[in-house]
């Protein structure tokens, strides 16, 4: 319970689409700040006892569950809806998983795997993984959104020019989002909460972790948005930059060869000289490495990097 919010919404009040038709768990005046109870992305289907074989069983019809909506009074389609995004209270209790048929590399790994990460929500610690290994956490909200104009209910699984499944890893604490009004209201949900994730998700999963969030909504009238854009307080690496990076590359025709070849060959890397299996370097990258694009005009080819830092290895 958050004492100096306007509003608390609670687990209960999840939904896993968008729809403008969806009725609002809460009517908020703009410049609100809201509590939402959060829960993790398999909707509390995975965690402390679960085995691969529980990924093979995932109900998928429950997965990536968003806590609301809001109707933000005043908020009408044209205009702007700020988000300061200021708090989150971790669960200390996540899980990271090879999903078969989904992922980057998902012709690569088909069989599933799982990893049960428990973490300190004080202190925020480098939370342990595999032989020696140590991940930074930076907790954050990974689908975050507005409902969209279309009618008709409309999966939380991709990404949307109102917000949705954005998975950028620096929508963490202090940081200010603004997404496009299209509906009444904007009918605003948040959801899929991570404990640390790297650029790209690569293998589908981050350390998936419930957790609460405290959020401020305030309504900008008339302010033409295409799609979300966001402030950050300050540097968005500072944790993981420290002692550098491994650094694999790709190379190829399109984006999408460039990225698989650099993320492939890392896993390679961090297998040969680190002991990892490929199924937990593949995790690992996931949470912790960043997908970079170096270069992209000098055609025919493109340069993807894949950023490992080392200080999850020191």
């Amino acid at each position: 319970m958050c004492l100096a919010c306007d509003y608390t919404i609670h687990r209960r009040d999840h939904h896993y689409g968008w729809s403008r038709d969806f009725t609002p768990a809460v009517l908020a005046k703009s410049g609100s700040t809201i509590h939402f109870e959060c829960l993790d992305s398999s909707g509390g289907q995975l965690g402390i006892g679960s085995t691969a074989a529980d990924v093979v069983n995932l109900d998928f019809a429950k997965v990536n569950p968003v806590t609301g909506p809001v109707y933000v009074e005043g908020a009408e389609p044209g205009d702007v809806l700020k988000v300061e995004i200021r708090e989150f209270i971790p669960s200390g209790i996540g899980w990271t998983a090879v999903i078969p048929g989904f992922g980057l590399l998902a012709d690569q790994f088909t069989d599933p795997a799982l990893h049960i990460w428990t973490y300190d929500p004080g202190t925020l610690a480098p939370s342990l993984f595999g032989p020696g290994g140590s991940v930074p956490l930076k907790p954050f909200a990974g689908t975050i959104g507005v409902a969209p104009a279309e009618p008709g209910v409309h999966s939380v699984v991709p990404p949307r020019r109102v917000g949705g499944n954005l998975d950028i890893r620096d929508l963490s604490a202090g940081v200010t989002l603004y997404l496009p009004v299209e509906v009444e209201g904007a009918l605003f949900s948040v959801g899929d909460t991570h404990a640390a994730q790297g650029d790209g998700e690569v293998c589908g999963t981050a350390i998936e972790s419930a957790m609460n969030v405290t959020l401020t909504l305030d309504v900008l009238k008339g302010r033409k948005l295409e799609s979300p854009r966001f402030t950050t307080p300050g540097p968005v690496t500072r944790h993981l930059d420290a002692a550098g990076y491994e650094v694999t590359t790709g190379v190829g025709p399109d984006l999408m060869t460039a990225a698989r070849e650099s993320l492939s060959r890392m896993i390679d890397l961090l297998a040969a000289e680190h002991g990892y299996t490929p199924a937990d370097a593949y995790m690992l990258c996931s949470v912790a490495g960043d997908l970079r694009i170096s270069e992209i005009v000098d055609m025919p080819n493109v340069v993807v990097s894949f950023y490992f830092p080392r200080i999850v290895l020191s």
